[in-house]
């Protein structure tokens, strides 16, 4: 009985969707909306400038830090030397999923459709 448990259980998790790195396949406003809103929801509502071709060549996509200075006061050290945050684009079964490479966290891209890249 524990045997065919075990057996039953391990058929399921080969079914279970793997993630696969993925593009976004046909970007348009609901797509970038969509985007553009769960970035800012992990930056507790900060507006992320974001690129119209967002994730549509590679699924990586990094956020660097933005220092602000200017001309007459420019940053201390006048580059940004932290690493850039990593959001990979995964396809997982017929979801797009933006996971946050600190931790792991997933988040579902409403109106979008994404394909293996």
């Amino acid at each position: 009985c524990t045997a065919a448990a075990l057996v039953f259980s391990g058929c399921q998790t080969m079914n279970a969707a793997a993630d696969v790195p993925a593009l976004i396949a046909a970007p348009d406003d609901a797509s970038r909306a969509a985007l553009r809103d769960t970035v800012s929801g992990i930056f507790g509502g900060q507006n992320v400038p974001l690129a119209d071709d967002a994730l549509t060549k590679s699924s990586l996509l990094l956020i660097e830090r933005n220092v602000r200075g200017s001309l007459d006061a420019p940053p201390a050290t006048g580059r940004v030397l932290e690493e850039p945050i990593r959001f990979r684009l995964v396809k997982s079964g017929d979801e797009c999923v933006l996971v946050d490479l600190r931790d792991e966290s997933r988040h579902p891209l409403a109106d979008t459709t994404c394909v293996p890249e």
